[in-house]
């Protein structure tokens, strides 16, 4: 049986804030926040509330000297948005990986916008980093908030749904064009989401089999249970969602030409949790029980604890090697053992 969804509980929200208060009040959060009107002074957005050719021309106008096409998924009407696997057997993809300048698909999404409810292809540009494919967005566009140096990178399209996926790092999302819906689960309702494959991906992170949108209940009974514990946001342009790392979170943009732009900080995809887990599974999961507990504490006390940070402190600092404090020296000191250990050498 597939089951509507039922109301959700709206995400916390609050008016725009200023640097100081976002560093205080938001940075520091474990959960999802809404921030009113944050970036409504962006020219991007007083251009999208102008329509679509506005808002084309203007995203067309900071092309000048990139240095790639952007990359561009390209789904047929049938799927309705919904870039995802395709078939049972989770072997491929319901889209197709395109190259594209962004003049070029700005002019095809203004074409489909067009075209009758149920025919138009999907199509989604994805993370598309600004100094590469919008080189005049960061001056034109300033973010006022410290968040660590992050790149804004733009996601640009037609109507979508993005699968339920988690990010690494800690994002604020802010709507330029369009209207999108963000529900978001926490990241401990992960056994509740019933997650594809881990290392066959559709855009980098594992996503949920579940559509929130229509979940069936009959195939994914716990999914009830995530849905009790998740949230809901609607943005319009001028909108920003801060969500924190580890969050889960299913992405529907409605309109047809829609803009966001969003920031990671602290993104380092080649230090990734997530790699140190799939390791794990490797190394740890499948021993017997009470190795895996004695395991446990080990993980206790070197990773998870609140006093793992001082674990080497009994040690001289010259000898205590992976277990210094965090620095960049440090990093790579670990990656060259890794690399070492794991290479067989």
């Amino acid at each position: 049986m597939i089951s509507s969804l039922s109301p959700l509980r709206p995400a916390d929200e609050r008016a725009a804030v200023d640097a100081a208060t976002f560093a205080a009040d938001v940075a520091p959060l474990a959960q999802p926040l809404v921030l009113r009107g944050q970036v409504a002074a962006w020219p991007a957005v007083a251009a999208a509330k102008a329509g679509d050719n506005a808002i084309a021309d203007y995203l067309g106008g900071l092309e000048a000297g990139a240095a790639h096409p952007l990359e561009v998924l390209v789904s047929p009407p049938e799927f309705g948005g919904r870039f995802f696997y395709r078939g049972d057997n989770l072997e491929g993809f319901n889209f197709n990986r395109e190259r594209a300048p962004l003049k070029l698909l700005l002019s095809e999404l203004l074409r489909l916008a067009a075209l009758p409810a149920g025919e138009a292809h999907s199509l989604y540009a994805n993370a598309a980093t600004a100094p590469e494919h919008l080189p005049g967005w960061s001056a034109g566009n300033p973010i006022d908030l410290d968040l660590g140096g992050a790149v804004p990178r733009l996601w640009i399209g037609n109507a979508s749904r993005t699968a339920t996926h988690y990010d690494g790092s800690t994002n604020l999302a802010c709507v330029v064009a369009g209207r999108r819906r963000f529900i978001l689960f926490p990241p401990e309702q992960v056994g509740n989401l019933y997650l594809g494959p881990l290392d066959r991906t559709l855009a980098g992170p594992p996503s949920s089999m579940v559509d929130p949108t229509q979940p069936d209940f009959d195939r994914y009974p716990r999914f009830a249970e995530a849905l009790a514990h998740a949230v809901v946001a609607d943005l319009g342009p001028g909108d920003a969602i801060f969500v924190p790392a580890t969050w889960w979170h299913h992405v529907q943009a409605f309109d047809t030409l829609n803009v966001l732009c969003n920031y990671w900080w602290d993104f380092d995809p080649a230090n990734s949790a997530f790699h140190a887990l799939v390791h794990a599974m490797m190394a740890v999961r499948d021993r017997p029980q009470f190795e895996k507990e004695g395991w446990r504490a080990w993980f206790d006390h070197y990773v998870f604890s609140p006093s793992a940070g001082t674990a080497g402190d009994h040690l001289p600092a010259s000898a205590r090697g992976v277990l210094a404090p965090a620095s960049a020296q440090r990093t790579e000191r670990m990656r060259q053992y890794l690399l070492r250990v794991l290479g067989g050498k």
